[in-house]
């Protein structure tokens, strides 16, 4: 079953196109990566995901529905979850209220006023059953502001969780972390129900090879290739445009 596709996706900013013709199927409950060197449209593709941006031309489906047109905030509420970026979290709000705000946004029942939502008993057991999956339940009446980068990245994945989506996208998740965090990281996305379908973009290849049942390789806005990791891994023309060598050019 396809979970998310993309029919001949087309962006461009002014003269420079940064997505062209990318079509691709995500089956449901599959992991992906999305891989390719700087510039070549990766960010672009998940904003076109997202529905941070609407593509010129071309078509996006989502369980075999048109959602071209639908915002960011409607394809949430379908399913599409895209992972929080750090100026999205309440630096000055607890792990748990963080969580506890995201489901009650979800659930269409968050207050203007903070101060009901403290007395939501089952908010608070939602927010702690989240942090637990994901390795946060130890820092639950923490601030923001006094979590670690690691452990604030865990949050982010934490309030695309709390969407309950059937669709993850996660922009590298890693980036920025140090080897212990980025293990955590590693852990954490290995760890996600296969009732999720996940689409990440990651720098760490060994990452990728590691979680992803497929990889796509993007080069100039195009897809360049795509495959299981060891189609990826014997494949010429990725070794020689984003890996760096040519086949059996260099190297033992």
């Amino acid at each position: 079953m396809i979970a998310l596709e993309t029919r001949q996706l087309d962006k461009s900013f002014g003269s420079l196109a940064v997505a062209q013709s990318i079509s691709l199927a995500f089956e449901a409950g599959l992991r992906y990566a999305i891989i390719g060197p700087n510039g070549a449209g990766k960010t672009t593709y998940f904003n076109l995901l997202a529905g941070n941006l609407r593509p010129d031309r071309g078509s996006i489906h989502f369980a075999g529905r048109d959602v071209t047109r639908l915002d960011v905030t409607s394809r949430a509420r379908i399913g599409i979850a895209r992972s929080f970026q750090r100026n999205n979290l309440f630096p000055d709000f607890t792990v748990r209220e963080n969580l506890a705000l995201a489901c009650a946004l979800r659930a269409g029942t968050a207050r203007v006023f903070w101060r009901p939502m403290q007395r939501d008993a089952a908010l608070h057991a939602q927010a702690d059953a989240i942090a637990a999956e994901v390795g946060l339940a130890d820092v639950l009446g923490t601030t923001v502001r006094a979590l670690s980068y690691g452990s604030q990245r865990q949050l982010e994945v934490a309030l695309a969780l709390a969407c309950r989506p059937q669709v993850l996208l996660l922009d590298e998740p890693t980036s920025g972390m140090s080897p212990e965090e980025t293990a955590r990281m590693h852990a954490l996305i290995a760890a996600i129900p296969r009732s999720l379908t996940v689409i990440v973009i990651e720098h760490d290849i060994d990452i990728v090879l590691d979680i992803a049942d497929r990889i796509v390789v993007l080069d100039y806005g195009r897809v360049l290739e795509q495959g299981t990791p060891a189609e990826i891994r014997a494949s010429a023309i990725v070794r020689e445009r984003y890996l760096g060598q040519a086949a059996g050019a260099h190297g033992p």
